[in-house]
């Protein structure tokens, strides 16, 4: 696995490869704007080229963009899904800018429209965005902790956004461990994780996942409550090793999304627990 962490891009977005260096990850992630603000950032063109030097410099193996945890391609206000949109759309902008490997996204919630009205929300959404993708550049779904009408919660409904968009050739997933566990899927469990690898391969493909977020839970199995932990320090623990274990995840970027130690998000001290555990996990 390439592991990693979420970082913050303060200083210009270039700055992610020095803060993911400085930690010792192999993968990094960031956010292409404030994800407190609708308001893109006005990116200085001569950052990208920067970040694209730095990345190869530092041997930064996979590279992902998040998008705004704002965005709600589900919403049945017309307002605010056309921020939605268009804040998706300048997330791959930026990410093909700095050639990222993928722009990982919530899909958001129907707000109890129910499912069917909401894939009818989000298609055209995400055919926008995915117009402005490229063979580097992916558009992935992330699995959802499963409170309230959000989607993609289960892979029934990943499955369902992947044949509603014809298996679109740029389209991949992202799997949450902690977003796993909360939503019903046992990750601590070996066969139970297997055989969602499996029905992931029977349906959409292995092919397609591209990213996986790697943290630990406060929040029990099944609960639909999206609470990340630190590692070791939640319900997960050491059995998070299962997750970090499966041969058919290897070689994907392991991204970290933890509060850490201060609440201000993944540390060289998580990253370091991060690599002890994956080595127990394989060794």
């Amino acid at each position: 696995m390439l592991l990693g962490a979420h970082v913050s891009s303060s200083g210009g977005i270039h700055t992610a490869i020095d803060r993911i260096e400085a930690m010792g990850g192999e993968s990094v992630q960031v956010f292409t704007q404030s994800p407190r603000t609708w308001r893109p950032t006005n990116h200085d063109p001569a950052n990208f080229k920067r970040f694209v030097e730095r990345r190869a410099e530092a041997g930064i193996g996979a590279v992902v963009c998040h998008a705004l945890y704002l965005i709600n391609l589900a919403s049945p206000k017309d307002d605010f899904y056309e921020k939605s949109v268009e804040a998706l759309k300048n997330t791959v902008d930026v990410a093909g800018a700095i050639e990222a490997d993928a722009v990982v996204f919530h899909v958001g919630s129907h707000q109890g429209a129910g499912f069917e009205a909401g894939l009818e929300r989000v298609v055209p959404a995400l055919a926008q965005a995915l117009q402005r993708c490229s063979e580097t550049t992916w558009l992935c779904m992330e699995n959802s902790a499963g409170a309230g009408g959000t989607i993609g919660r289960s892979l029934d409904e990943l499955a369902a956004l992947y044949e509603a968009l014809d298996r679109h050739p740029r389209l991949g997933v992202c799997l949450d461990s902690c977003h796993l566990f909360v939503s019903g899927y046992d990750v601590t469990d070996h066969k139970a994780l297997d055989g969602l690898l499996y029905e992931l391969d029977e349906r959409i493909g292995l092919e397609r996942l591209r990213c996986l977020h790697v943290n630990d839970s406060k929040a029990p199995l099944g609960s639909n409550r999206d609470r990340h932990d630190n590692i070791g320090d939640g319900l997960l623990g050491e059995n998070l090793s299962v997750f970090l274990s499966r041969p058919r995840l290897q070689e994907l970027p392991a991204i970290l999304e933890v509060p850490g130690k201060d609440g201000k998000g993944p540390d060289a001290e998580q990253m370091q627990k991060l690599k002890e555990l994956y080595t127990r996990s394989i060794s």
